[in-house]
C-alpha cells in the first residue's frame, strides 16, 4: 500500500531562496549608487579615484550578483541546477534522494552515479520552513517522476 503524496506543484517550478536574493541585490544596488554619489560628490578626487570608487562599487555589485544566482528549477524532463558558478541539468532518473539534515548549509541531491550534488536553490539560512518545504516538495516532486517511479 503506497502512502499518499503530498501536493506536487505543477511543471515548472523554480527554487531559490528569494530574500537571500533580494537582500543581496538591495545592498549591492544601495553600495554601488552609494560609492558612485560619493565619488562624483567629493571634489578633491581626481578622475583615476572617481573611477577607483565607481570600479569598486561594480566588483562588489557582481560579487553579490553571483552569490544571489543560485536556483533549482524542476521541470517535466528533470531538474536544472544553478549554483555559485555552475549550472547542471539532471533527468529525474539521475536523482535518487534528496537530502536537507540539520545543519545543511543547502540541499545535497545524491545521485545515480554514487556522487552528490550540492543545490544551493534551496536553503535554510534566512527562510528556515520555507527551504524545508521547498525540500520536501522537491524530494516528492524526485520520488514521483525519479528511478523509483513506474512508467
Amino acid at each position: 500500500m503506497s502512502t499518499p503524496q503530498p501536493d506536487l506543484p505543477a511543471l515548472p517550478v523554480t527554487f531559490r531562496p528569494t530574500r537571500t536574493r533580494i537582500v543581496l541585490l538591495t545592498s549591492g544596488t544601495a553600495l554601488l549608487v552609494a560609492l558612485t554619489v560619493m565619488s562624483l560628490m567629493l571634489e578633491t578626487l581626481s578622475t583615476g579615484d572617481r573611477a577607483t570608487f565607481i570600479c569598486t562599487g561594480l566588483v562588489i555589485f557582481a560579487v553579490l550578483v553571483l552569490l544571489s544566482r543560485p536556483k533549482v528549477v524542476a521541470g517535466p524532463d528533470g531538474v536544472l541546477v544553478v549554483n555559485l558558478t555552475t549550472t547542471r541539468r539532471l533527468a529525474w532518473a539521475q536523482i535518487v534522494r534528496v537530502n536537507l539534515r540539520p545543519g545543511d548549509a543547502w540541499v545535497h541531491l545524491d545521485l545515480a552515479d554514487g556522487t552528490s550534488l550540492p543545490a544551493m536553490g534551496i536553503q535554510p539560512g534566512v527562510a528556515k520552513e520555507q527551504a524545508i518545504g521547498d525540500a520536501r516538495a522537491l524530494r516528492a516532486l524526485a520520488e514521483t517522476h525519479g528511478a523509483g517511479a513506474s512508467a
